[in-house]
């Protein structure tokens, strides 16, 4: 080499990252014709790692410090590049810089409705979104998996790569869990736990650590919401034959305000009793088929003793002005409080 083109030659003394801007995950530090100074200075700040590349392959990798470059501190490169102890000249190597900081609210969605198979409703179709976090654990994989020899790459190139991702593990985890996807959809916490638990290896195959994962929402088939609605009110009725009596002894009075209830069907009280005990009667039928045999059915309660038929008569008794809105309200709020217990 001459004289002048040594003399023309850069070399470099110091290497350091300093993030200028938020959403890198690696960055390239600029080359071009320059060479690294033996005993050049390496600075790697916190959230940060350095690795340094010899003809496409990971050499030495840096985590936070001030490092003095020699054969030394680069002992892979110095293996590569079979230099001696006594070696005083500049080299040539890539070296990349990693961001291992925190990348929270990371969106993730379904842009389509995703069939899952599931052991109650075989297949259901559902749009799910949330919100994840992530960091930069191990640069090596990340480097051989993912960025490669670019000079930038940002969290913005790796959203669309997750985001797939976390669909295709969402579609096998319900597809191979016990869990049915009923008790997951009612229960959002349990969901969003199983599909990170689902997705902690695929993160990290690519250098990456899952932080945090959330469902915030999943919108599944009307039919299917139904299910699951009717499945939650069925959890709060608690005793169904106390409701269904508490349900008909409401309905009764209202069917007698109209025309073509029980006031309205031009039989008076007789008629009135005859349609409480009707319903009485087949009340009891339904509630006993739900718990007995059809076989040992008790029979239907007495008029004089059952509450719809009472309810009815104080309803015509009221229609008549033959006692006045208080004492029907009284009498209905007894008959109720001795129906309910």
């Amino acid at each position: 080499m001459a004289l002048t083109d040594f003399i023309k030659k850069q070399f470099i003394d110091v290497l350091q990252w300093n993030e200028d801007s938020d959403g890198v995950l690696a960055w390239r530090f600029p080359m071009a014709e320059m060479e690294i100074q033996n005993g050049a200075s390496l600075t790697v700040r916190e959230s940060q790692m350095a690795v340094f590349v010899n003809e496409g392959k990971v050499a030495d990798v840096f985590g936070p410090g001030m490092y003095k470059l020699t054969t030394q501190t680069l002992p892979v490169l110095t293996y590569l590049k079979n230099w001696d102890k006594l070696f005083e000249s500049p080299f040539k190597s890539d070296v990349y810089f990693f961001s291992t900081r925190l990348q929270i609210g990371r969106k993730w969605g379904t842009q389509q409705p995703v069939t899952i198979r599931d052991k109650d409703f075989g297949m259901v179709r559902l749009r799910a979104f949330g919100i994840y976090s992530y960091k930069l654990a191990d640069p090596q994989k990340f480097f051989t998996e993912i960025s490669g020899t670019r000079e930038l790459y940002t969290v913005e190139d790796m959203e669309q790569q997750l985001r797939n991702l976390v669909v295709a593990t969402m579609t096998g985890l319900f597809g191979s869990s016990d869990v049915p996807f009923l008790d997951m959809a009612a229960n959002q916490m349990l969901m969003s736990e199983k599909l990170k638990e689902g997705m902690l290896p695929v993160f990290e195959r690519y250098g990456l650590a899952l932080d945090n994962f959330a469902v915030e929402n999943v919108s599944l088939p009307e039919e299917l919401q139904k299910a699951i609605d009717t499945r939650i009110s069925m959890g709060m009725m608690g005793d169904m034959n106390k409701f269904t009596q508490y349900q008909m002894a409401n309905a009764i009075p209202l069917a007698a305000q109209n025309e073509g209830g029980l006031a309205g069907m031009g039989a008076g009280l007789g008629v009135g009793l005859g349609m409480g005990q009707m319903m009485a009667g087949a009340m009891g039928q339904g509630m006993a088929g739900l718990n007995q045999p059809a076989a040992t059915a008790p029979a239907a309660a007495p008029v004089a003793d059952d509450p719809t038929a009472k309810l009815g008569k104080l309803k015509v008794m009221l229609d008549q002005n033959l006692i006045t809105q208080a004492d029907y309200d009284t009498a209905k709020a007894e008959v109720l409080k001795k129906m309910l217990g």
